[in-house]
């Protein structure tokens, strides 16, 4: 028996070389999430806002069908690629979740997958044990 499970989802866009999410006991390992809704179409072109809530949309609706939602999250990785949209993250973070946030690093780079990706985000969450 495999130690995890890649999750088959119907609730975010169709990967391809990789897996949305991977599930070893109660623990979600979640790939990184961009600005893309279930059919796959780029949302927020050029739009940190509206790119950041897509992608927070994503994992909410990657933990849920799993089981969760993002009260379980226990850490999160963030790629943004300017320095310029930080306080546009933040903002939409904050209608996501309250403080105190989950443990998060935060990274800027030169770019993502696509250049018309302004932000990823990964996270790692635990799911409560079935009884």
């Amino acid at each position: 028996m495999p130690a995890h499970t890649i999750l088959k989802l119907n609730s975010v866009h169709k990967t391809t070389g990789y897996s949305h999410c991977t599930r070893a006991g109660n623990t979600l390992w979640v790939a990184g999430q961009v600005a893309q809704d279930k059919g796959g179409k780029l949302i927020g072109k050029g739009d940190i806002e509206l790119q950041a809530k897509q992608v927070y949309t994503n994992l909410r609706s990657i933990l849920t069908e799993a089981g969760g939602g993002l009260a379980n999250i226990v850490k999160m990785t963030t790629y943004i690629t300017h320095y310029a949209s930080l306080e546009g993250y933040r903002k939409v973070r904050g209608t996501f979740f309250t403080e105190p946030f989950p443990p998060n690093t935060l990274v800027v780079v030169e770019s993502l997958a696509s250049p018309d990706f302004l932000i990823e985000i990964e996270a790692i969450a635990v799911l409560e044990e079935k009884k």
